[in-house]
């Protein structure tokens, strides 16, 4: 399992976020976000920031960095990488097991991330055997999309998916973010969709949508 940063907000969590970063970044990337939440002060949420594996990415010259998996291009014509993709659920599922064993059942477990984390975040909960509270997908698209069908999990049928993305995004376009939204609503799910006036980032209504969205699903009080 890859090395991890963790925020925990108070004493003896009961939920769990786990977060993964964009391509080239690592865990630190996100670490001033859950401060800037607006979570309630007695939340006791464990925020996890996994480092990606360093890998060649082909898209950048074969330059080694950390990555969930390589991207050959961003343009759906080109070939996703698979066996990347499954290994980065394997590690997420990892994560998730460990926040069983310190007593966070999944059904109080966030799957997050944003860019290439989101993909991995989505590709992963909509694929988990046990319910989980939300899936997170920030300035992302949905890969391996044609295989969704016959591996979709029925736990997580009815999962809340918040997907996020700025109108002026250069690195995921929003076309790709479209169509993926587009995949999953064709497929029953029903993910809540919002986008701002951003490139490829965070902004601060967006945060404050977040943590809205985070007391909803994890009932925080």
């Amino acid at each position: 399992m890859q090395p991890a940063f963790e925020i925990v907000t108070a004493e003896n969590p009961t939920s769990s976020v786990i977060w993964l970063h964009g391509l080239g970044a690592d865990g630190h990337d996100f670490e001033s976000v859950p401060a800037m939440l607006g979570l309630p002060h007695a939340a006791a949420v464990r925020f996890i920031f996994p480092n990606a594996p360093v890998r060649p990415v082909t898209v950048n010259g074969g330059m080694r960095m950390r990555a969930w998996y390589d991207i050959v291009g961003i343009d759906r014509a080109y070939p996703q990488d698979e066996a990347g993709i499954r290994a980065s659920e394997a590690l997420v599922r990892e994560y998730i097991a460990r926040e069983t064993e310190r007593s966070v059942r999944p059904a109080h477990i966030v799957l997050a991330g944003f860019s290439q984390g989101g993909a991995i975040a989505l590709h992963a909960g909509l694929r988990y055997p046990d319910s989980l509270a939300g899936i997170l997908a920030l300035s992302t698209y949905l890969p391996l999309a044609d295989q969704l069908t016959g591996q979709a999990h029925a736990a997580n049928r009815d999962v809340p998916i918040l997907m996020l993305h700025g109108s002026a995004d250069p690195v995921v376009p929003l076309d790709l973010a479209e169509l993926s939204r587009d995949r999953l609503r064709q497929q029953g799910y029903q993910p809540q969709w919002r986008t701002y006036a951003m490139q490829h980032s965070i902004c601060t209504e967006e945060l404050g949508d977040i943590g809205n969205w985070l007391r909803q699903v994890l009932s925080l009080t």
